[in-house]
């Protein structure tokens, strides 16, 4: 490789809802708007985009979309994990289908697999479908850690690219680069933390956050990459707010709301997930207009 294969600003979808269904048309519009706000890739059927909610034919029927709109303009990593390795296999085959340039695999939630069970789940998926695949490391959520020595060995294999790090750690970018080397890709799934996560070694982010304020996440990181740290510090004072407020109750809800603020989708979540409380409405409505997104 000559550098990672994905960097800068991606947005981890979320899915509009309307009548218990997929509301298409508000999804491919805002897929739209995240690439002309200047977002760097779009990450369709991940946690923001409510993927455990999701059908197996919604989620596939979302990267579809997602494709379909991109055109090839950003890079499509599409979420098929699961804790099934038959059924991540399954949604794998059809991202790569469907023309995504590559795949978010969460770690299996809920089995905790050992150490090398992380290692044969993922490698049975890259045996069976040849797309790139980046792992997603979010213990907080899926109860397993992956090692950054598992994920050493899972480098070692031809279609295993980067990871998704949501662990909070800010030394592993650092132990990561060390233990892989600079081409494997490493974004931060954790919007509070990515400046230092960058500086540690990491190459981008998976955001939430960038949902709602597409611009200035992207702008941050072209910033970074210019060496512009003046202009990296006065765009993360303004989003720091906006990225705790997102996440004062459980996500995506309070992202939903935010989005819902810019007309962008309706403030509808699944169950078991529900509305954010009045309280967090003001705290988000706080913070969207501390960042210049409302008045």
């Amino acid at each position: 490789m000559s550098g990672p294969m994905f960097k800068g600003s991606m947005p981890a979808l979320i899915t509009p809802f309307a009548n218990g269904k997929l509301d298409e048309t508000a999804f491919q519009d805002f897929v739209e708007w995240q690439i002309q706000q200047g977002s760097h890739g779009v990450v369709p059927c991940g946690t923001t985009g409510e993927s455990p909610t999701l059908s197996h034919d919604e989620d596939m029927r979302v990267t579809s979309l997602c494709v379909e709109v991109a055109k090839g303009r950003v890079p499509v990593i599409a979420g098929t994990g699961s804790n099934c390795t038959k059924e991540a296999i399954r949604l794998t085959r059809h991202a790569k289908q469907a023309g995504a340039d590559a795949v978010l695999v969460v770690t299996p939630y809920y089995n905790k697999p050992t150490q090398e069970g992380l290692y044969q789940h993922y490698k049975s998926i890259q045996d069976a479908v040849d797309i790139p695949i980046i792992i997603y490391n979010i213990p907080p959520r899926c109860v397993v850690d992956m090692s950054v020595e598992t994920m050493a060995r899972l480098a070692m294999l031809p279609n295993v690219v980067g990871v998704k790090d949501a662990t909070c750690d800010l030394a592993r970018p650092a132990k990561t680069r060390r233990a892989i080397g600079p081409d494997f890709v490493q974004l931060s799934g954790e919007d509070a933390t990515v400046v230092p996560f960058l500086a540690q070694g990491g190459h981008g982010c998976i955001s939430v956050t960038a949902n709602v304020a597409p611009r200035l996440c992207a702008e941050l990181h072209q910033a970074w990459q210019g060496g512009d740290i003046d202009t990296v510090q006065a765009i993360n004072d303004r989003l720091m707010p906006l990225h705790e407020a997102l996440f004062v109750e459980t996500s995506p809800a309070p992202v939903k709301f935010a989005a819902s603020l810019l007309d962008k989708c309706r403030n509808i979540v699944r169950q078991p997930l529900i509305a954010v409380s009045k309280e967090t409405e003001i705290k988000v409505r706080e913070a969207m207009a501390h960042a210049g997104l409302i008045n």
